[in-house]
């Protein structure tokens, strides 16, 4: 498959097709990264909630099994500052919940917790010597992200407006995700907290790629053949893919998310933030709808889903989703039965049938 509009992201990282599958924390591992790999896409691996340890092992069994290179995502959010009083009216608002479930208010909450980029971190991708490294919320600090670089890795990041990808440019990224509205799971921004900011894929991927001169990943909304030719269309160099390797069975999604992926359509998305205390878009659940979908009482991120966590335990496995995070961008409408290495193979057909015919 040689008819790429713009090849500079398969040389960039050295893969046969311009498709990038989504770091998608506590959803995603090495099944699904081997399978992207190995069907000429970017394998990615989510590390903001495995430790060390697992991030290794993840790691060993990629290469094991994978013969293509590997991304490995990091958030970089600063860790927020003690707010007990803050936890506490955040766990009041949930305290009907807990009476109605028989959850234990009074025990101590759970902590909610995603790692961000360290010292640690930075010694890590120095230890494993990843082909790409991508970040979340902006970038690590310049020291960290010298080091990230000097070990050989690309790095990209995520941008959700025009300034963010020019920030991101002149810092030092190598490309850059143009991550639209309609994308799943935890929004970029990092920049500005205002939701209002935040643009749709078709008019965001070409205002980037106006204003920027590293190649342009699109992100939000791709889902089949149709929605990735036209991100080429805007411009983009490559896509970004996340909510349709969730209904692929390397994906690591529970039965409940699973579910709540085959049955959902786009208009039943939203952002929120009572999960974590940072916007993501997901699928309505019972939570959402009557704290939020965005709450200004929700404690920063990543501290809100720590009260969540033994409510979920309960009711989980009752068989009820309400109080779990359901990551999914607008097109899960758009479904699939296949596995991940086929999807990915069929995606990058379609597209270039769809440029071929128009």
């Amino acid at each position: 498959m040689t008819a790429w509009p713009d090849n500079r992201i398969l040389t960039l990282f050295d893969i046969e097709l311009p498709i990038l599958q989504a770091p998608m924390a506590g959803a995603s591992g090495s099944a699904l990264a081997i399978a992207v790999g190995n069907a000429g896409g970017l394998a990615s691996l989510p590390c903001a909630m495995l430790s060390p340890q697992q991030i290794r092992e993840e790691v060993a069994l990629i290469r094991q099994h994978s013969r293509g290179p590997l991304n490995l995502n990091f958030f970089c959010h600063r860790p927020p500052a003690d707010d007990p009083a803050r936890i506490a009216r955040w766990k009041e608002a949930l305290q009907p919940y807990y009476q109605q479930s028989g959850a234990d208010f009074a025990a101590p909450s759970p902590v909610s917790s995603r790692a961000p980029f360290d010292q640690a971190s930075c010694e890590l991708v120095e230890e494993l010597k990843p082909e790409v490294v991508s970040f979340h919320f902006g970038l690590p600090d310049a020291d960290l992200l010298a080091r990230v670089k000097a070990s050989g890795a690309k790095v990209i990041s995520s941008a959700t407006t025009v300034a963010e990808a020019a920030w991101l440019e002149q810092h030092g990224c190598d490309a850059i995700i143009a991550m639209g509205y309609e994308a799943g799971g935890h929004r970029g921004l990092f920049l500005t907290d205002d939701l209002n900011s935040q643009v749709g894929t078709m008019a965001l991927v070409p205002q980037i790629v106006d204003a920027v001169r590293v190649p342009v990943i699109a992100a939000g909304a791709i889902a089949d053949g149709r929605t990735m030719a036209a991100a080429f269309m805007l411009g983009a160099s490559a896509v970004q893919v996340g909510t349709a390797y969730l209904f692929c069975p390397e994906s690591t999604i529970s039965a409940l998310h699973r579910e709540a992926l085959q049955t959902a359509n786009g208009s039943q998305t939203a952002f929120t933030n009572v999960f974590t205390g940072r916007p993501a878009r997901g699928i309505m659940n019972r939570v959402m709808r009557e704290l939020g979908p965005i709450s200004p009482i929700a404690p920063a991120f990543p501290l809100a889903g720590g009260p969540l966590i033994p409510l979920r335990a309960v009711t989980e496995p009752q068989g009820s989703s309400g109080f779990m995070s359901l990551w999914a961008g607008q097109a899960v409408g758009i479904k699939h039965h296949h596995g991940a290495a086929q999807f990915t193979r069929m995606l990058a057909e379609q597209a270039l049938e769809k440029r071929v015919s128009r």
